[in-house]
């Protein structure tokens, strides 16, 4: 009788240090490197994407561009306020003249020093609140004055300190009959950074022409007169500040946006150098 011996199976360990083939110790070999493909396979699919070179370069180049918008912008207005104040010193030299008529365009009459002939409208009087003169308050008091061909012009009479009880208003009638008043053409500002409140009887937040046209005398003129000369006016001071323009406002502005560009272009350029060297 034979016997019959089976033959033990092989551990894998010990099959694959002798290299004893065998279906059963392959099995385990193959298994094992199974995980090895599979482990090559998160980092391909954990990796961060890579962000494109032109994002940083494209936001910069954005920057730059606004930037010197922006500063060319306030040049412009600066070259704008300059030629206003060569204007005006011309103006402060020529001689007096006749306040003109039928006058579309009245930006080429600004600061020019004027004569205007005409009668007071006294019942039309009002006063421009909140003026400061030496650092005390007071009033602008503003008077039409009705010219030959029916036209009104707010005539600015000069300013007068407020009483110690502001409930007291100053009483500064103009003078009668037919007037001639010596003055700059002044523009009225447009826009008003706190607002232009509806008047109070005769007091004013701010000498709008454009309101007074609107509401009160339609005939009124688009400029108006600082007054500076002609009949006295006794109680009224006609010291009239220089015009800020605001030439050294657009100057620093116009800086501020150019360094802001160079600050922009100049970051990018270091963070560009910084990646490279550490490649």
């Amino acid at each position: 009788m034979v016997s019959e011996t089976r033959a033990r199976p092989v551990p894998a360990r010990l099959a694959s240090s002798v290299g004893v083939p065998g279906g059963d110790a392959s099995a385990p070999a193959g298994d094992a490197s199974a995980p090895a493909g599979d482990a090559s396979a998160p980092a391909g699919d954990g990796a961060r994407p890579r962000r494109p070179r032109w994002i940083p370069l494209a936001a910069m180049l954005a920057v730059v561009a606004l930037c010197v918008t922006a500063g060319n912008w306030q040049r412009g207005r600066l070259h704008e306020k300059e030629a206003l104040r060569a204007a005006l010193e011309r103006a402060d030299q020529d001689a007096p003249r006749a306040f003109p008529t039928g006058v579309g365009d009245w930006s080429a009459w600004r600061f020019r020093r004027v004569l205007a002939r005409g009668r007071y409208e006294s019942d039309r009087q009002f006063l421009v609140d909140n003026r400061v003169r030496d650092g005390r308050v007071g009033y602008e008091v503003v008077t039409p004055l009705a010219l030959a061909d029916g036209a009104r012009l707010l005539v600015d009479r000069g300013f007068v300190y407020a009483a110690p009880d502001r409930a007291v208003l100053p009483d500064l009638p103009p003078p009668p009959g037919e007037v001639e008043v010596a003055g700059r053409v002044a523009v009225a500002p447009r826009g008003y950074v706190f607002g232009n409140p509806p008047p109070r009887g005769a007091l004013w937040a701010h000498l709008d022409v454009e309101r007074y046209a609107r509401d009160v005398d339609p005939r009124a003129l688009p400029v108006y007169l600082q007054a500076s000369g002609g009949v006295a006016d006794p109680g009224l001071t006609r010291d009239w500040p220089v015009p800020d323009l605001g030439t050294q406002m657009h100057l620093g502005y116009m800086v501020q946006w150019y360094s802001f560009a160079a600050l922009a272009a100049g970051l990018w350029i270091a963070f560009a150098v910084r990646r490279r060297s550490h490649r």
